[in-house]
């Protein structure tokens, strides 16, 4: 599925002047020490499973069921393809597995697609890396949270109504923990990881060699043909059930996690991920068809033969509990990767720089809440089902293994190290194939929803285009780069907008009379009477500095500081309105304050060039 982020933050590094960019707008990078920065190096062969792999083998829970549900509809007898496709798949997740075995070694700090490919092969590639890593990652969120809610429906049959309240309550749960920077550990994923692994083994194990009799769960639902069994439909089931091969490329971004010898250790964790997975992916295909296992109502596949395997007993019970909960924790990677993706965006000025803006907490809150929202209307778009959001999953996920192949192949023509042309050989087969795989997702499940990614992903890459050349304007303007004029010092002059003399009025001119030469009060006043007023009560005040009050039918003071700004405009000094502004100690009583202030600053900013202080006053009681 989609990378962790381990490996999409190490890479990448921004070009001089786009740092300098991202500090003008206040982007300050954070350091980190280096005990903090070497805290992560520990993860073992069993912890890397635990924390980058959840997301590959969670898989398995939805990838043959997704199989399943287009053969089925050439009949029941069609799914005698499940376990001849389901070896192809396993074939094509061995060459995965030896590729990114080959990029764990090429790119030690970490081999993230959109870092492959700005490192190797350039602009364009990288932003289509970026936008399919973008795609993925929703996907991720989406997929995981809609197939845990199918898992938990499968167990208490009353909630498998509710798929969508469940998935978006999920949702909401993750987002919540993730806002305040609640991370992973490996050693609290591990329990359910391994509880998960158990689970599935135990259930090929038992269903093969003694089935339990009551395995009927859920209720029938009728298969009539819909559709001859031909190469196109074989291409379809091929194509949903390449969903259950995701997430291999997490270990190879995450390579620096790992313990010394770190190589060595992730190849190791890719390795056993790799068997794992495709033991559990033919153990299922085999149990699938010696069973003659269909889709129910109300159940998903994998609860079926869990069921034929361990009865509706207590052990049906955990493993499907253990499935949700990993489903969960292998949507929660993404809370971890894409903010923290879209943070190297915004740093390569490819995105807004508040998405690189970390809170208090070290946390991208802008990022979590970008994917937070995406995946909601995802979810809502599809009622939660799995089965509609397969089809826009894998190609998000083959572009970034094609991207990263085909950057492997670059780097190692570049670099000509012994056996190169064998590693070379190696990745170069893995890139003709996912890209192989690319093109049949496109054409075989255009319709099916396919078309809503080649829409997103080129929109994602031309708003990342958009932004980069908009930030390049803006760093030529500020000429970030050049050295600029020595900085000189003029003449200051604070104006202080007000309407009657009070402890707000006194602590405005006070903070005025500290930062510049000239202070000039301005007031407005609807007619002549009410000027003679404030100018009495200031001159009975006396505090030592001149008011301006200006007539104004319409007591607008936005127009009477803009027209009091214009009259100086002949002057070389520098100007600086000072806007007094209430905080109450309440946030419900903010509505009562500052309207007119706000509005000014607005204003000012818009129509003038002038600086635009505040100066906060505290209502304690």
């Amino acid at each position: 599925m989609a990378e962790s982020a381990h490996g999409v933050g190490a890479p990448a590094v921004a070009p001089r002047h786009a740092r300098r960019l991202a500090r003008s707008h206040g982007a300050a990078p954070r350091r980190r020490s280096g005990k903090h920065a070497d805290e992560g190096h520990e993860l073992s062969v069993a912890g890397g499973l635990a924390a980058l792999s959840l997301d590959a083998l969670s898989s398995v829970a939805y990838g043959p069921e997704a199989m399943v549900l287009v053969l089925v509809a050439a009949g029941t007898s069609a799914l005698r393809f499940t376990v001849p496709l389901i070896l192809v798949i396993t074939g094509m997740l061995v060459l995965l597995v030896v590729s990114y075995a080959q990029v764990i070694r090429a790119h030690p700090d970490g081999g993230g697609a959109y870092a492959v490919a700005k490192r190797n092969l350039g602009r364009w590639p990288s932003l289509l890396a970026a936008g399919s890593l973008v795609v993925d990652y929703v996907l991720t969120v989406a997929v995981s949270l809609a197939a845990g809610a199918a898992s938990l429906g499968s167990v208490f049959p009353a909630l498998s109504h509710h798929l969508l309240l469940v998935s978006l309550v999920g949702l909401a749960l993750l987002t919540f923990v993730n806002m305040f920077g609640i991370s992973e550990s490996a050693k609290l994923l591990m329990l359910p990881a391994a509880l998960f692994v158990v689970s599935v083994l135990a259930v090929i194990v038992v269903g093969l060699l003694h089935p339990h009799p009551v395995a009927a769960i859920g209720h029938p639902m009728r298969f009539a043909p819909t559709t001859a069994l031909g190469v196109v439909l074989v291409l379809k089931a091929f194509a949903a059930g390449c969903s259950a091969v995701t997430g291999v490329e997490a270990i190879a971004n995450g390579v620096p996690a790992f313990r010394a010898p770190r190589v060595r250790t992730a190849q190791r964790t890719e390795i056993v991920l790799g068997l794992l997975l495709g033991v559990m992916l033919v153990g299922l295909g085999v149990l699938i068809r010696a069973h003659h296992v269909v889709p129910r109502g109300g159940v998903t596949i994998l609860a079926q033969v869990t069921a034929g395997a361990f009865g509706t007993g207590w052990p049906f019970y955990v493993s499907n509990l253990a499935v949700t909960a990993v489903l969960g924790l292998a949507a929660n990677t993404s809370f971890g990767g894409l903010p923290v993706l879209m943070s190297l965006l915004a740093k390569d000025n490819r995105l807004p720089h508040v998405f690189y803006l970390r809170a208090e907490r070290p946390v991208y809150r802008s990022g979590i809440s970008a994917l937070a929202l995406a995946a909601m209307l995802l979810l809502i778009a599809v009622g939660a089902q799995t089965d509609r959001l397969i089809p826009l999953f894998t190609i998000g996920v083959f572009v970034g293994f094609t991207i990263s192949q085909v950057g492997l192949v670059r780097h190692w023509r570049g670099t000509r190290p012994p056996g190169w042309q064998l590693r070379a050989a190696i990745n170069g087969t893995g890139a003709v194939m996912t890209a192989i795989a690319v093109v049949v997702f496109l054409t075989t499940k255009f319709l099916s929803g396919a078309w809503v990614v080649t829409v997103a992903v080129p929109s994602l890459m031309l708003l990342f285009w958009h932004t980069e050349t908009y930030y390049t304007r803006v760093g030529r303007e500020l000429k970030l780069g050049k050295t600029p004029p020595r900085p000189h010092k003029s003449e200051s002059i604070v104006i202080v907008p007000t309407s009657t003399v009070n402890l707000l009025t006194e602590r405005a001119v006070s903070a005025a009379l500290s930062l510049g030469e000239t202070v000039v009060a301005v007031a407005v006043a609807g007619e002549q009477q009410e000027c003679e007023l404030i100018k009495r009560e200031w001159g009975e005040w006396n505090p030592g500095i001149p008011i301006e009050v200006l007539l104004d039918p319409h007591r607008s003071l936005i127009r009477t500081v803009l027209r009091y700004i214009e009259s100086l405009k002949g002057s070389e000094a520098t100007i600086t309105v000072l806007i007094p502004e209430i905080l109450p100690r309440k946030r419900r009583h903010e509505i009562l304050h500052n309207q007119r202030g706000r509005l000014l600053e607005t204003v000012l900013k818009a129509r003038t060039d002038v600086v635009i202080a505040t100066l906060p006053f505290h209502i304690h009681d």
